[in-house]
């Protein structure tokens, strides 16, 4: 594999983990919002990542291609809202409170979305690690005819 595609392999996870990490800090920023309607109400959100393979010795990129073809980087399919249950309280006194008494609190798991962020920034932080290296190899052959 050459250097080029290391670099490349771990650019695509460093810009996948960062979109991780962002998300993961919206959802923690919003763990507390609420809203007098469930549509109005903040839901997590979660990037949606796929791998990807070599289209030259698959005949094209695909997500069922051969399961011992290495893949090739990662992509952002895009992010997608939860669809767990939003958390109705009753709190009449509260401001926001629909007529009711209810506010909808989002589906939120705080203590989730903090393991979420450690995964995501050690992964962060290996890909950049292997693009160190790779670098330092890089460096290395560049001294080999000296």
């Amino acid at each position: 594999m050459s250097l080029d595609k290391i670099f490349d392999i771990a650019g695509s996870g460093m810009s996948a983990q960062s979109l991780r990490l962002n998300t993961v800090a919206s959802n923690i920023a919003n763990a507390e919002t609420v809203s007098s309607s469930v549509e109005q109400t903040y839901r997590a959100r979660n990037p949606v990542f796929a791998t990807i393979f070599n289209a030259q010795q698959s005949g094209g990129a695909s997500l069922f291609s051969d399961q011992q073809q290495a893949g090739e980087g990662v992509q952002v399919l895009g992010v997608v809202e939860s669809d767990a249950e939003l958390e109705p309280r009753y709190e009449p006194d509260h401001p926001m409170a629909n007529e009711e008494g209810y506010v909808f609190y989002p589906n939120v798991n705080v203590v989730e979305e903090m393991a979420n962020m450690m995964a995501a920034s050690r992964s962060y932080q290996t890909n950049v690690e292997v693009m160190n290296t790779a670098k330092t190899m890089l460096q290395r052959v560049l001294t080999l005819g000296q």
